[in-house]
């Protein structure tokens, strides 16, 4: 484009140029012929009746292309004028000062100039070779075009190493994209200097990538989740076609274990709806009534070891104002946490206070060492990941995020010894 329009533009100021150039040469001819026609007029008689062309010592410019006229009569002319004679009487005949250019012979440029005086009118017309002006026209148009190309190029080159500088940063940002991509790294457009135009749009790509890491993370989150949660269920499961297989079972025991198996089923498509919801955004919200009693009782059957496991309720009617699946999920991993670290015995206490509903998950484990507290609730952080048991790091903070989806809350009591207290908060039904 920088190209096509300096083309333009140069070719408009070429003709211009040319055009200027040109008319001036033409204004230098006629100034040439008119300075000629003052010259050889000095002779020219008019004072009488009729004109006289009186004998001087420049007579050798009456040979040099000049005709002389009374009125319309031809007094003198230049040898072997020939036709151009004819373009001079035409010009003489339309009187008062006229110039006009012909081709005879090459081309030429005749002016006609009237001469003064108090008795017979006289015109006296001079011609010019109008080749050498011509050649200088020519030389300046092959000049001009000469110079508009070696303008042409240097525009060229100076518009493509300037944008190709402008774009440099661009390369650059892109090949750090691509290995970025390849290596997952932290670094961000907006932590090196650019132009501001670049700056504005590194600025905008940084946003964009947050954007993505985000949703990666969450995707992440969501992956972990559901296979931290899908866990206990698909065990109950397994281990329970593995009994069915190992020895004979009678009808009743079979129809236990189908029982088993489709309750552990609906246990794995609850946790896949409640996640897939929390994920989707805002849809756990939807209200619901949650008995307490009967939800704690469900998920101490599904327990490893639930004979150490206590219950107590205050009243038997004790409902929370959320979903009872969304109930099992927020309660659930920290029952199996407990469960998995305790020495002895794992206590559940629900009752209701001034403001909410309140269920307290305490074990007699070696509880939270004081300085992972801070990071207790950060996905995929374990205090001791070589303690012996299996686990992600992910229940507590799935916990405490679905809590707060619902306006509730999980909280870890340091105080709390020996063991430790998971204190849940939710909003009363």
């Amino acid at each position: 484009m920088a190209l096509t329009t300096a083309t333009l533009l140069m070719l408009v100021l070429t003709v211009a140029f040319n055009a200027v150039a040109g008319h001036r040469l033409r204004h230098q001819a006629d100034d040439e012929l008119r300075t000629r026609a003052a010259a050889v007029a000095t002779p020219v008689d008019t004072s009488g009746t009729t004109v006289h062309v009186l004998e001087t010592s420049h007579d050798e410019l009456l040979d040099t292309n000049v005709w002389i006229y009374a009125g319309r009569r031809l007094l003198e002319e230049p040898p072997n004028a020939g036709p151009l004679t004819r373009v001079a009487d035409a010009l003489a005949g339309r009187g008062g000062p006229r110039c006009v250019t012909t081709d005879v012979n090459g081309p030429l440029r005749l002016c006609s100039q009237p001469v003064s005086g108090d008795g017979s009118a006289a015109t006296v017309v001079t011609a010019l070779d109008l080749s050498p002006y011509r050649g200088s026209a020519d030389t300046l148009l092959l000049g001009s075009l000469a110079l508009d190309v070696v303008m042409l190029a240097c525009i060229y080159a100076l518009t493509r190493l300037a944008v190709g500088r402008a774009l440099r940063p661009v390369r650059t940002m892109t090949d750090q994209a691509t290995q970025w991509s390849a290596v997952a790294s932290e670094e961000r457009f907006g932590s090196t200097r650019h132009p501001v135009e670049l700056a504005r749009l590194g600025t905008s790509l940084d946003a964009i990538l947050d954007r993505i890491r985000t949703l990666l993370r969450h995707e992440r989150q969501l992956t972990g989740e559901l296979s931290h949660e899908l866990r206990t269920p698909l065990s109950r499961i397994i281990a329970e076609l593995d009994r069915w297989r190992t020895r004979p079972r009678t009808a009743d025991q079979t129809r236990a274990t189908h029982e088993v198996i489709a309750d552990a089923a609906e246990s794995m498509r609850t946790i896949c709806d409640t996640l897939l919801d929390d994920a989707r955004g805002g849809t756990l919200t939807v209200p619901g009534t949650a008995e307490v009693l009967p939800t704690l009782r469900r998920l101490t059957e599904v327990l490893d070891r639930p004979s150490r496991l206590t219950v107590t309720v205050d009243g038997p009617h004790l409902a929370a104002g959320i979903p009872p699946a969304l109930l099992e999920r927020i309660v659930s991993p920290l029952l199996a946490n407990a469960s998995r670290y305790a020495h002895s015995s794992v206590a559940v206490n629900a009752f209701r206070t001034p403001d909410d509903v309140r269920v307290d998950v305490v074990d007699d484990g070696p509880g939270v060492p004081p300085p992972f507290a801070g990071q207790l609730f950060e996905p995929g952080r374990r205090a001791d990941p070589g303690d012996g048991h299996h686990g992600a790091g992910l229940g507590q903070p799935l916990a405490r995020r679905l809590a707060r989806s619902v306006g509730g809350e999980v909280t870890y009591d340091p105080g709390h010894t020996p063991g430790a207290c998971f204190v849940v908060s939710l909003p009363a039904g």
